[in-house]
């Protein structure tokens, strides 16, 4: 068994010739580029058991190699990924069901039958590939590059493979993104944290894809730091996952959960006060605040006017043909993995950092809930648009962390509150004066809302 670790980009096929000829990548590359063609057939049972168990099962041919693999699901976000992986060079290109034994097939799989393993899709392409090696603060760093151009294919159905695969050799992580990172400022790299064996399925069956898998389930005890960590990468790798899926169907409810995903993000960011100094996170917020500016309008717009939800999948495809998203997602995926927030923090930060959640959280939720002051926006509920940016702090950590608070029907006040937000969103008119007005005060009356406020 080994363990993989890799970064996948999506690129486009000016991209990927742009790549091929890049300064840094050809000054690191030993060897240049070497060409492959490589054939993979992936198996599953007519029930897909394996999708469900998240492995992978393929059989490659690379040359005159035939490779048995069995790669796990692993944890992956904004194209970084981890997962073990098995491979067995076989005498031709024929599967062996003997070969998955205990060391490597999972044990919720222990009954099933593997002469049922079919042959469900192919992702045939041609790969160039380079191995990279370079110092990082003193230490080795190798990694291989992959261009990887071909295509999904499961019956009458295909999707175009157009990729940058960067897998790490030896070294850390963070080596990885740094490279990405360092592409990513003048070429359009999407992270797509979506796997050419994921791919497949969701050509096979559409309702296959993930879209926002479960958020991390927390404890009151946990500190506050060991809390946000979980909670962005989740964010963070939800907004991927939707942005990939909306570039592939152009659904508008994709589209509205995408923003949300970055809303959410950069509402708990604004959360976390002097844990999260300014000096550390101001070009994360501001990344942050440049793609909501532009998208929120958009989807406000799009709520009545169809023309502006058929008019979006040109839109967003124009986005992701820039830098900006992909520059925005490798540099929020590094500064997740080096713990950026804690540095440059005073001695109050710490102390918050170092707080237990249920405590931090109950305060935060006191001091916001005083600050937004509905009997004020009864009497003025222009001011409510205002109050957006605070409602959506108090609204992320209802939605992702009411478990640990001890108060009085919590589900109820994140949804009551969930609609006072979305009236606090829309351009306000006389009609909408009155929602708010109204909204306001069923807030105002609840008795979780009571309960922050004593």
């Amino acid at each position: 068994m080994a363990k993989e670790t890799e970064i996948k980009l999506r690129v486009s096929r000016t991209t990927l010739a742009a790549l091929r000829e890049h300064p840094l990548l050809i000054a690191r590359s030993e060897g240049g580029w070497q060409r492959h063609e490589l054939f993979n057939q992936y198996y599953d049972t007519p029930a897909r058991d394996l999708a469900r168990a998240r492995v992978a099962l393929r059989l490659r041919r690379d040359g005159g190699q035939c490779i048995q693999t069995l790669k796990s699901r692993g944890q992956s976000v904004a194209g970084l990924s981890e997962r073990n992986e098995w491979d067995w060079y076989l005498e031709a290109p024929v599967l062996d069901p003997a070969l998955l034994d205990d060391q490597c097939w999972p044990a919720e799989l222990a009954g099933l039958d593997k002469s049922t393993l079919l042959p469900i899709f192919s992702t045939d392409f041609v790969r160039e590939k380079a191995d990279l090696i370079w110092q990082r603060d003193g230490h080795r760093v190798a990694v291989e590059a992959a261009l990887d151009l071909g295509k999904v294919v499961t019956g009458p159905r295909e999707e175009e493979i157009c990729e940058l695969e960067l897998e790490l050799r030896e070294g850390e992580p963070a080596a990885l993104l740094e490279l990405a990172l360092t592409l990513a400022a003048d070429l359009p790299l999407m992270p797509c944290d979506i796997s050419k064996a994921e791919r497949g399925y969701r050509l096979f069956d559409p309702a296959s894809y993930t879209l926002v898998p479960p958020a991390p389930i927390l404890d009151a005890e946990l500190l506050l730091d060991e809390a946000f960590a979980p909670l962005a990468w989740h964010l963070l790798g939800c907004s991927q996952r939707l942005a990939e899926q909306y570039r592939f169907n152009g659904h508008w409810k994709l589209l509205e959960q995408w923003l949300a995903q970055l809303i959410d993000l950069r509402a708990l960011l604004g959360s976390l006060g002097q844990a999260a100094p300014r000096a550390g996170s101001s070009a994360l917020r501001g990344a942050l605040d440049a793609l909501i500016g532009d998208w929120r309008p958009q989807l406000v717009a799009g709520r009545d006017d169809e023309a502006v939800r058929q008019a979006a999948p040109a839109r967003f495809a124009a986005e992701l043909e820039r830098p900006r998203w992909g520059l925005f997602s490798l540099q929020a995926s590094r500064w997740l993995l080096t713990r950026a927030w804690t540095e440059r923090r005073n001695a109050a930060g710490q102390r918050q950092g170092a707080t237990p959640l249920g405590r931090w959280l109950t305060h935060l939720l006191a001091d916001e809930a005083r600050a937004l002051s509905l009997p004020r926006c009864q009497q003025q509920p222009e001011n409510l648009t205002e109050q957006l940016p605070r409602l959506e702090r108090v609204l992320v950590w209802l939605r992702l962390a009411r478990n640990v608070l001890e108060m009085p029907e919590p589900d109820r006040l994140y949804g009551e509150l969930a609609k006072l937000g979305e009236l606090a969103a829309r351009p306000l008119d006389d009609d909408l004066r009155e929602q708010r007005v109204a909204q306001a005060r069923i807030v105002a009356t609840l008795k979780p809302w009571k309960a922050l406020l004593k």
